[in-house]
C-alpha cells in the first residue's frame, strides 16, 4: 500500500461545508467595496524578491525569517507573495494605472508566510485589501475606515477596536528613530538578543515587542507624536475630526508602528480580545512613498488589508446567520426513463428560475433512499418522478421543511408551483 500523502503545515483545505461561510462573508465585502466606487484588481501570487525587499525593507521579519523564496530554471529569485501592496503598486506603475490618474481599487487571494501556524494564522492565508492611489488628504484616510465599520455591522461583528497612530513623513521618523535608539541603548541589559539586534537594524520594531518583560520599558519609551511634523499632525487632527463627525469610536496608540518599512502618515488597526495573542483582524496606513520608491511618480496612497481566515473566526463566534448554500429544489426520480426526464425537467427549470439552485439525483435507489438524500441535501422541495408521473407529464411537488400535503403538478405548471412555493415557504 503507498504511503498517504498529506497537506502541508500550515496549508489548510477548505471544505465544502465550509465554503457559505466564505462566500457569504467575500460576498459582503466585494459588494460594500464596489458601493464605495471601488474596482476589482488581480495581480500573480509569484513576483521577484527584490519587490518585497524594496518595499517591505530587508530588516524585518518577513523578509528575514518568513518569505517564500526560490529560483526558478533561469536562476532568477521569485517568491511566494506576502503581502498584497508591493505587486498592487508594481502592476499599476507597470500598467500606466497612476500617471495623471487617481484609483481606488480592491483585490482578494492567497498569501504566503513562513511562521508559526496559530488560530486563524496560517502559512498560506488570505486576504481582502483596498488600495487608492493619488489622495493626499485625510477624507480618503477616513473613508476606508468607514469602509471597514460598514463591513463590520453587515457581518455582525461588535468586538473590535480601533486603534489610530501617525508616523508622520521619512524625515520626522528618522528624527524619531535616532531619539528611540538613544533610549533603548540605555538599557540595552534590558534587551534579549532578538531586541538588541533590532535596536540598530529596525529600532521601531522595537515598540511591537509581545514580550510581557519589554512592556514597562517599551511604555516608558518616546513618543513618536513628539516628533511629528507640522503637516503630519494636522492631517492626522484632521482625520479624527472627520471620524468623531461621523460616529466612529476609536483610540489613539502612540506604540502602533506596524510591521512593513513603506508606512508613513496615518496606520490603523481593527484589534480584538477574541483571537488570542495576535489581536488584528484589519490594519492598513498611508504609503506616500512606495510608488516612488518602486519606480513610479511620487504618488500619494493608502490602502488596508483584512485577513480571512481571523475575519471568519469573528464571523463565527458573532452567530451571523449564514446563507446554508443548499440547492432550493431536489428532483427524486425512480426508474430509467423517469432519470432521463429529470435530467430535461431539471434544465427547464434552471432557464426559467435561475434564482434557485436545481439539484438532480445522480446514481438511481430507491424512492426511499432518495428521499433521504433530498431531505440530507438541506433542499425545500421535492419535485417526484415515477412511472406513473411520466405517463401522465406530471410531477409530484412536495415541501420537505413543513407538514403538507404531496401536490400533484402538470408539467407545464411546474415553474409557477415552485416559484410559488418558494417565495411564500
Amino acid at each position: 500500500m503507498n504511503k498517504k500523502i498529506t497537506g502541508i503545515r500550515g496549508m489548510s483545505d477548505l471544505l465544502p461545508d465550509e465554503t457559505p461561510l466564505w462566500q457569504f462573508v467575500e460576498g459582503v465585502l466585494r459588494r460594500i467595496a464596489a458601493g464605495y466606487g471601488y474596482r476589482e484588481f488581480r495581480v500573480p501570487v509569484v513576483e521577484r524578491s527584490e519587490l518585497f525587499k524594496r518595499s517591505i525593507g530587508e530588516v524585518t521579519d518577513i523578509v528575514e525569517k518568513e518569505m517564500y523564496t526560490f529560483e526558478d530554471r533561469n536562476g532568477e529569485s521569485l517568491t511566494l507573495r506576502p503581502e498584497g501592496t508591493a505587486g498592487i503598486v508594481r502592476a499599476a506603475i507597470e500598467n500606466g494605472l497612476l500617471h495623471n490618474q487617481k484609483q481606488k481599487l480592491w483585490y482578494t487571494g492567497p498569501m504566503f508566510r513562513y511562521e508559526k501556524p496559530q488560530k486563524g494564522r496560517y502559512r498560506q492565508f488570505h486576504q481582502f485589501d483596498v488600495e487608492v492611489f493619488g489622495y493626499d488628504g485625510p477624507d480618503i484616510d477616513a473613508e476606508l475606515i468607514l469602509m471597514t465599520a460598514r463591513m463590520w455591522q453587515e457581518l455582525g461583528i461588535k468586538d473590535v477596536e480601533l486603534q489610530l497612530n501617525s508616523l508622520g513623513t521619512p524625515a520626522s521618523r528618522t528624527a524619531y528613530r535616532d531619539r528611540l535608539v538613544e533610549y533603548f541603548a540605555a538599557h540595552r541589559d534590558s534587551l534579549d538578543d532578538e531586541n538588541r539586534d533590532r535596536l540598530h537594524r529596525n529600532p521601531l520594531r522595537l515598540l511591537d515587542s509581545k514580550l510581557p518583560e519589554m512592556q514597562p520599558l517599551i511604555a516608558a519609551a518616546p513618543q513618536l507624536t513628539d516628533s511629528l511634523d507640522t503637516v503630519s499632525a494636522e492631517h492626522f487632527a484632521g482625520l479624527q475630526e472627520l471620524l468623531t463627525a461621523a460616529g466612529v469610536v476609536f483610540s489613539l496608540n502612540p506604540r502602533l508602528v506596524r510591521g512593513l518599512d513603506y508606512y508613513t502618515r496615518t496606520v490603523f488597526e481593527w484589534v480584538t480580545d477574541k483571537l488570542g495573542a495576535q489581536g488584528a483582524v484589519c490594519a492598513g496606513g498611508r504609503y506616500d512613498g512606495l510608488v516612488e520608491q518602486l519606480g513610479g511618480r511620487p504618488t500619494p496612497a493608502i490602502g488596508w488589508a483584512m485577513g480571512l481566515e481571523r475575519l471568519i473566526e469573528m464571523v463565527k463566534l458573532a452567530e451571523t446567520p449564514v446563507p446554508a448554500g443548499n440547492p432550493d429544489v431536489y428532483l427524486v426520480a425512480v426508474g430509467e426513463a423517469a432519470g432521463r426526464q429529470a435530467l430535461l425537467l431539471a434544465e427547464d427549470l434552471r432557464t426559467a428560475l435561475p434564482q434557485y439552485g436545481i439539484e438532480v439525483n445522480a446514481g438511481g435507489g430507491s424512492f426511499k433512499s432518495q428521499f433521504k438524500r433530498a431531505d440530507k441535501s438541506g433542499a425545500r422541495l421535492a419535485v417526484i418522478l415515477g412511472a406513473d408521473e411520466l405517463a401522465n407529464e406530471q410531477a409530484g411537488l412536495k415541501n420537505l421543511r413543513h407538514e403538507t400535503e404531496q401536490q400533484t403538478v402538470a408539467w407545464q405548471d411546474l415553474i409557477a408551483a415552485i416559484d410559488g412555493e418558494l417565495t411564500t415557504d
